[in-house]
């Protein structure tokens, strides 16, 4: 049975579940272009601004996408959206760093990280999907986020909730409102038998 949490915790676990992705995958792909070096030698400030800068981003793209109502979408759809948002929080992250020359901005560098990153990103959401059915095809359910299906689905599922069981339950006093004509089940009365009864 899938467990369900409630919508405000769903949606803030999403929200970190991707700008924590972000951030983790720009933070590698910042040590992975920096070249190979001893571990001393790594950018790790550098990487580790980057990362920040990338979940803020995250932050503030997620945050666009749920005003758009933009986020309950199909595997595809959702991993596209996905990449684009990784890519773009990654050059927002090496801008707003400083790790960069404003004047002299290094785009072949930011371009680097922000690839690696968006490759990171397709490899995480093709391993959070389902197995394919045997047909080859996409679950309907699955998608490219690490979540559980149920909270993912409370996340960002735009649909009104279900009913309750007491909103559900017929009124006191009989199944047929008073004032109103019928035979209920079960009760004498009604000109012929019910529907489905031999005559």
């Amino acid at each position: 049975m899938t467990q369900v949490v409630p919508k405000w915790r769903a949606v803030l676990l999403d929200f970190l579940e991707r700008a924590g992705w972000s951030a983790g995958q720009v933070f590698i792909a910042t040590l992975l272009a920096g070249g190979v070096s001893s571990v001393t030698e790594l950018p790790w400030k550098y990487s580790v601004t980057i990362a920040i800068g990338a979940f803020i981003s995250s932050v503030i793209l997620t945050g666009v996408q749920y005003l758009s109502k933009m986020t309950n979408l199909a595997f595809w759809p959702d991993l596209l959206v996905r990449l684009a948002k990784t890519f773009l929080s990654s050059l927002a992250g090496s801008m707003t760093a400083g790790v960069f020359d404003v004047t002299a901005f290094g785009w072949d560098a930011a371009l680097n990280v922000a690839f690696l990153a968006t490759v990171a990103s397709l490899a995480k959401g093709l391993l959070a999907r389902e197995p394919a059915a045997p047909n080859g095809q996409v679950p309907p359910g699955a998608s490219p986020s690490t979540l559980p299906t149920g909270t993912y689905r409370e996340a960002v599922d735009h649909a009104p909730p279900p009913p309750t069981i007491a909103a559900t339950d017929p009124p006191d006093g009989g199944s047929v409102p008073d004032g109103k004509s019928g035979v209920v089940l079960g009760e004498a009365g009604g000109s012929g038998p019910a529907a489905g009864d031999p005559a």
